[in-house]
């Protein structure tokens, strides 16, 4: 009994272990990015707008919001700055005229493309070592977890 105790403790420890470790890992990442990315002028949440423009075309700020994981009123805001800073344009959809519809501008573009390289050094170096076989248990752990959660 003193076993199974003194297991499910040491469960509980190294998962929150691993949790920590996966903020700490999302922490750096951020912050070298954005270090990386202060001379374009642009953030990692400006990013995560820029690229979902580019990868799902077409939607509304409140899609966008869902999509980047923030209020559609911070969605607003980022998509204000894109704009301000010349990176999109947006327009009104065809079908309802209340909607704006985001679109990368070419500078929009080269600025995602310029920001992508940035982030595979990061990534290069943040898995180096780590064996491919590694990554996808990973991945699989952390795909278990995401669905324990989203359930």
């Amino acid at each position: 009994m003193a076993t199974a105790i003194k297991n499910g403790k040491n469960r509980q420890a190294e998962t929150r272990r691993s949790a920590q470790m996966m903020k700490r890992i999302m922490i750096h990442f951020r912050s070298q990015m954005d270090e990386k990315l202060r001379p374009q002028g642009v953030t990692t949440a400006q990013l995560h707008v820029l690229k979902v423009i580019r990868d799902e075309p077409g939607g509304s700020g409140a899609q966008l919001a869902r999509a980047c994981y923030v209020t559609p009123q911070s969605a607003q805001a980022l998509l204000k700055s894109l704009e301000d800073g010349g990176w999109i344009i947006r327009t009104k959809d065809r079908v309802n005229d209340r909607i704006l519809i985001a679109q990368l501008t070419l500078s929009g573009v080269e600025l995602l493309d310029t920001a992508e390289r940035l982030a595979r050094v990061i990534e290069k170096r943040l898995w180096q070592g780590v064996p491919d076989s590694g990554v996808e248990a990973l991945n699989k752990t952390l795909e278990r977890c995401l669905a324990n959660l989203e359930s």
